[in-house]
């Protein structure tokens, strides 16, 4: 008896964890970030003509943008009207909660999908914006401005619940090394709204370049936000040439920040401006030589700052503090935000043992090293940053030496300094540079853009912002961060950001035991067409082929290959000619070199289609590779 009760026991068990990957699979929906709970419902919402968009008295400003959205999307007419949104069919309805759902907080939202009407419901407009974000991604990609008659669209029936994990989801762009125009970074902005980022982390200034303007300093954007022009690899760069004009850079003038901060506050995104000090201040030092410790006039560097120039602010210099202190006036009147970055990453500090000011102040308060020196500077500037009415936020090297007692930690060279701050009791927000800096490149460096190291799609979608034995109330949250050196372009930051920052955006966003890299990788498929239809340009990566060479049983090297997406078939050859759908396709084992074989070439194909790019290796590249894994 006991036997049979135990195997019907199993028999149940997996019936219902059979019946629940079904549901999963049949799930029709595509949304990213996952949502924390979707139902299936029978029946459908058919949206058309004679689609109502209403909303109470407090959900009015959400529902005229959505209607706004339909409208530019697919053709429709709508406009929101204020309307009893329990009694009207045929409807999506909007509305405020009346009695606060303590589950959803400031930004979570319920979606109630039925054959009569789609109600949206949140206890903030900012849960009813995500709402929105959540609806469009429900229909298909269109990119439709035309007068579009009869149209109807069906929604499955379903209630979905979502709220996100964590409250800090940001994507940072420096715009110091390349400049980006007021409306790229409205453009940028807009796709960040639709995968519900809330934290605009803008890098305004750094050595390639001043990008605020700063009244009563003009020399700021005069000077440092201007270099000379170079074209190419950077790196290699020339040095700015005597008489040459620097005629290659931009600012944006408080008028144009005003209204950026508008422009997102919209979209329920906040920013938090970067000013990069004590190091990273070439451009600064370069409009106020005497800033540095050496008083030398240097020019804005084209590219990256050679160890020999002094791009450190002087410590002990009252100069500094008089010039930094109108810059932070000014920087916390114009952005809301309650926190402000001061960088704080790779100072150059051995110019501060050479200067007089500086020896003299270590001897003074008793500072025995260039690290304490900068802690020094650190605390000074957060009191400065609070005299202010914000709060600091700086990169994990602040941690040296010891930290300010307020400061938030942005940890970037891994989770070391994350996890040193949480364990001493301040606030972090993780963005380690495996996991989430995307001006990495993305797939096989024979085929893509010059770039630093590699930041495959999964490996965004792997990444972990809580570590083990942290308190993860500690953790605010983390972002993805784009250092531009390698990027010139707008067309190309989309490249680098597109799909990389849905994988952190889903991280951020939705709860850590749902996550399925398969199941994402699907989605991240219906995706694309969503960025055709924007005309967003984003990367491919994630269908190429990984070639690996491995170690065989008999000490030989043989070949692996994968690919991210999961499903495809790859094709593949050892002769030098170029591969398609009649060559041999790879079955999942290890492959043997044929004899006199010097290089591979491997595709990718699904349902009969070639997806991917060519990848070809050369065998003694990956007989290197091998060789660097055993040791």
């Amino acid at each position: 008896m006991k036997k049979s009760l135990l195997v019907l026991f199993f028999l149940v068990f997996f019936f219902c964890i059979s019946f629940a990957q079904n549901l999963k699979k049949a799930n029709p929906f595509h949304i990213i970030p996952e949502p924390v709970s979707v139902s299936l419902q029978k029946g459908a919402f058919v949206l058309n003509d004679e689609t109502h968009v209403i909303a109470d008295s407090k959900s009015s400003d959400i529902a005229s943008l959505l209607a706004q959205m339909l409208n530019e999307s697919f053709g429709f007419h709508f406009v929101s009207k204020k309307e009893n949104v329990s009694t009207k069919e045929n409807a999506i309805a909007f509305q405020i909660n009346n009695k606060s759902d303590a589950s959803l907080g400031n930004e979570g939202y319920n979606i109630q999908i039925s054959p009569k009407k789609i109600i949206l419901s949140a206890n903030t407009a900012h849960g009813l914006f995500y709402g929105i974000q959540t609806l469009m991604q429900l229909l298909p990609a269109s990119n439709s401005h035309a007068q579009t008659k009869n149209i109807s669209l069906k929604i499955p029936s379903a209630v979905i619940t979502d709220y996100p994990r964590f409250g800090y989801r940001g994507m940072m762009l420096d715009v110091s090394r390349h400049f980006f125009s007021k409306d790229f970074i409205k453009k940028y902005i807009d796709e960040m709204a639709k995968y519900k980022f809330n934290l605009f982390h803008w890098h305004l200034t750094d050595d390639q370049g001043w990008r605020i303007e700063i009244k009563g300093l003009p020399q700021l954007t005069s000077i440092g936000a201007w270099r000379v022009p170079r074209t190419g690899q950077w790196g290699t760069f020339e040095e700015p040439q005597p008489n040459e004009k620097a005629t290659d850079g931009g600012f944006y003038t408080q008028d144009d920040i005003k209204e950026i901060v508008n422009y997102a506050r919209q979209r329920f995104i906040a920013i938090l401006p970067e000013i990069d000090v004590p190091a990273h201040s070439l451009a600064l030092i370069a409009s106020y030589p005497n800033l540095s410790c050496t008083r030398k006039q240097y020019d804005v560097s084209p590219q990256y700052t050679p160890d020999s120039l002094d791009d450190v602010l002087c410590v002990a210099n009252d100069s500094t503090w008089l010039i930094l202190d109108k810059i932070f006036a000014q920087v916390a009147q114009l952005f809301p935000y309650q926190y402000i970055h001061t960088g704080g990453d790779e100072a150059n500090r051995k110019f501060w043992m050479k200067d007089p000011k500086d020896i003299a102040l270590m001897q003074k308060e008793g500072i025995k090293t260039p690290a304490e020196l900068q802690s020094y500077f650190e605390k000074k500037l957060e009191k400065l940053i609070i005299s202010k009415g914000k709060k600091m936020i700086g990169w994990d090297e602040i941690v040296e030496g010891g930290l300010a007692p307020e400061a938030v930690v942005m940890s970037w060279r891994g989770m070391k300094g994350g996890i040193e701050a949480a364990k001493q009791g301040h606030q972090v927000i993780m963005t380690p540079i495996l996991e989430t800096y995307l001006s990495r490149k993305q797939g096989d460096a024979s085929v893509e853009p010059f770039g630093p190291g590699l930041l495959r799609l999964s490996t965004c979608y792997n990444f972990e912002p809580v570590p083990e034995g942290v308190d993860p109330k500690l953790i605010l949250g983390g972002q993805a961060s784009t250092w531009t050196e390698k990027i010139p372009n707008y067309r190309h930051l989309e490249y680098m950001t597109w799909p990389r920052a849905m994988a952190i955006s889903e991280v951020l966003w939705s709860p850590k035991s749902s996550r399925s890299w398969n199941d994402f990788a699907n989605r991240v498929e219906r995706h694309f067409s969503y960025l055709d239809a924007d005309s967003v340009k984003y990367s491919r990566s994630v269908y190429d082929p990984i070639i690996t060479a491995v170690k065989g049983t008999d000490d030989s090297m043989k070949i692996e290959l994968t690919t991210e997406m999961p499903g495809l078939i790859i094709y593949y050859t050892f002769d030098g000619t170029d591969p398609d759908n009649f060559y041999p396709n790879y079955s999942g084992e290890p492959l043997d070199i044929p004899k006199g074989a010097s290089e591979i070439r491997a595709v990718a194909y699904k349902n009969g289609k070639v997806v991917s790019r060519q990848i070809n290796k050369l065998l003694n590249d990956l007989k290197t590779d091998l060789a660097k894994k055993k040791n």
